[in-house]
């Protein structure tokens, strides 16, 4: 049964469109004594709440009282105020009027040279978009970019700790603080000291203008490298798999306008959130929908079961159906960028590029999947990852 005829048509309740769900059902967990929270309107309401705070992540590492924690390890009033401040770099008038220029200017390069080539591997263009756009918005551009991005891919060994041998964990540290130093020394300081001299509109200007130190604008970059260059290379290689191997999908997404693009891209994210689990550990005795919760308890929300909860996302919970966010008149990613305060705030550049980068890419000539990808899973990242496919094309 081909999307269109699913929408068109009685749906067959065990359909299951999802690629990641088997690799997930073996690698998803919660950190150890977490409550986990499988239900959507419960899994909400808990990251809505103001009797919560961040957990996971590393967040136990971060101090929320030093002056320069980085603004996702913070909650309440502070992260209220910093993320508001933030804010003005992701709205949909800043990626209509800067952002999407480098999305598509980008996005023409790298297909410029899979059509002179005549192929390409996806997760290699899909990264490199991704860094460009994020460096953008963070303002990493007095530097090679080709150079900059294996200098980040290389700090990513640190998402990899999660169960290593003590000894090798610590060698592993080691590797990825020197990996953390050539990307300050490269990348990160020539971007400081050009906005030193005049002030430009993205986060290190404004980091500066707050007083942040060289180090805590070196943790705010590689924030916003794990959260908006690496979930992005995956999110992008995930939605084409699906539509390579949907004509029908492809067809109607190829066709179809902003909204509608948007919306399938939407649904695919449901289905396949790049993260999987949420953590938020109560600051105080409460009820929080899951029964009662004392102070310091752990609770995890779990993504992946939350967006296929039948009682909000309706019948055929695993189909691959995109007029249902329209039909169930709920945010069609569901959620996969979060909830509540904490919710990503580059959802919609992570949908903005992945749609203009889908759209060129699909109306290439003779394009298609020669190679789909292989899949592993990165525990630190509690992500699914996907490497090697591989696409063809007639050549110029």
């Amino acid at each position: 049964m081909t999307t269109s005829e699913l929408s068109a048509g009685p749906m067959d309740p065990t359909r299951d469109d999802r690629k990641s769900a088997a690799l997930a059902a073996q690698r998803v967990h919660a950190d150890a004594g977490a409550r986990v929270v499988g239900n959507f309107r419960e899994g909400r309401e808990i990251l809505r709440s103001s009797q919560v705070r961040q957990a996971g992540a590393g967040s136990d590492q971060m101090d929320p009282d030093d002056e320069f924690c980085p603004v996702f390890f913070l909650d309440g009033d502070t992260h209220r105020r910093r993320r508001t401040s933030i804010a003005r770099f992701f709205t949909p008038k800043a990626i209509s009027s800067r952002h999407r220029l480098v999305m598509e200017r980008t996005t023409d390069e790298l297909l410029t040279r899979v059509r002179a080539d005549g192929t390409g591997r996806l997760d290699e263009l899909s990264y490199k978009l991704a860094v460009a756009v994020a460096a953008e918005i963070v303002g990493l551009t007095n530097s090679n970019q080709a150079g900059m991005a294996k200098r980040i891919q290389a700090t990513l060994l640190g998402t990899r700790l999660r169960g290593m041998h003590p000894v090798v964990r610590f060698g592993a540290q080691a590797v990825t603080a020197v990996h953390g130093i050539r990307f300050l020394l490269h990348d990160v300081r020539p971007a400081i000291r050009a906005r030193r001299e005049q002030r430009q509109e993205d986060v290190i200007s404004h980091l500066i203008e707050e007083g942040y130190p060289d180090k805590a604008i070196l943790i705010e970059c590689m924030t916003y490298a794990v959260a908006g260059m690496v979930t992005t290379r995956e999110f992008i290689v995930m939605c084409a798999w699906h539509l390579f191997d949907d004509d029908a999908l492809r067809a109607r997404f190829v066709a179809g306008d902003e909204a509608d693009q948007v919306a399938i891209l939407e649904e695919i994210l449901r289905l396949e959130p790049v993260a999987a689990m949420l953590h938020r550990r109560a600051t105080e005795d409460a009820d929080l929908g899951v029964g009662a919760v004392r102070a310091g308890d752990l609770v995890a929300v779990n993504i992946r079961a939350a967006n296929v909860d039948p009682e909000t996302v309706g019948a055929c919970p695993h189909a691959l159906d995109p007029d249902r966010a329209g039909r169930e008149k709920v945010v069609g990613s569901y959620m996969s960028f979060g909830d509540g305060s904490h919710r990503c705030p580059g959802a919609q550049v992570a949908i903005a590029e992945t749609r203009v980068f889908l759209d060129a890419l699909l109306r290439l000539p003779g394009i298609r999947l020669e190679r789909a990808p292989d899949m592993t899973w990165c525990d630190g990242l509690m992500s699914y990852e996907l490497r090697g496919a591989v696409v063809t094309c007639s050549s110029a």
